[in-house]
């Protein structure tokens, strides 16, 4: 299957005592580095998306021997959020399918990621869903061209700092049900957000679990 990866890295990490999530220390190691694990064993076309230039420049030099295209937000298009973040990243993939990764899953799971570009089929995502409607489109699988279309039309309005209002408007989504997804990950860590100290805490200890801390 031909795979893109957008790895999402523009976020803040205030609230984990550093400036940016992606170079939070987890485990001895910046966080962005266990997505990147699952990232390049999904495609050899992984692209990193962070939201300034001092980002890019502090990837770059973890990165710079590793083959990783790193770029940043198209701020022109409007304010920072997720879905710029998503938009920049497909614009700059080479293959029509894309996986979308938030750089602040640590544990996230190659099969289920996998599993969601896999059974995309014709639509134009494929975005896991939990029973109370809750959804996870920042660990999902996207057709590139519709979505990026449809994500810069709505950032340009003024309208697409939502989520849940970019895939309404992209239409043709398949929603997975997270109890399908406990096949693949029967403890469901793949979505575990890194958010807090604690969440870092339970990341460790998780990833120490597996052998990978």
């Amino acid at each position: 299957m031909e795979l893109s990866v957008v790895v999402l890295a523009g976020g803040q990490g205030r609230r984990l005592g550093g400036t940016s999530k992606a170079l939070v220390d987890l485990c001895g190691k910046p966080m962005i580095f266990y997505a990147l694990r699952v990232a390049t064993s999904l495609s050899s076309d992984v692209v990193v998306v962070v939201s300034s230039e001092e980002q890019r420049e502090a990837l770059s030099k973890l990165l710079g021997a590793e083959g990783i295209r790193i770029v940043i937000d198209e701020q022109d298009l409007g304010p920072s959020c997720p879905l710029l973040g998503l938009v920049s990243g497909l614009k700059a993939v080479k293959h029509r399918k894309a996986l979308a990764l938030a750089c602040d899953m640590p544990l996230a799971s190659r099969d289920v990621l996998y599993f969601l570009a896999d059974v995309m089929s014709y639509m134009n995502a494929s975005v896991p869903r939990w029973p109370n409607g809750y959804v996870e489109p920042l660990q999902a699988a996207y057709r590139v061209g519709r979505a990026a279309e449809v994500g810069e039309e709505l950032l340009r309005s003024g309208e697409g700092i939502r989520m849940g209002s970019f895939l309404k408007a992209l239409g043709r989504v398949r929603y997975i049900s997270t109890s399908v997804l406990k096949q693949l990950d029967p403890g469901l860590s793949t979505f575990l957000n890194v958010n807090t100290l604690d969440d870092l805490r339970r990341a460790e200890v998780a990833l120490r679990a597996r052998g990978l801390c």
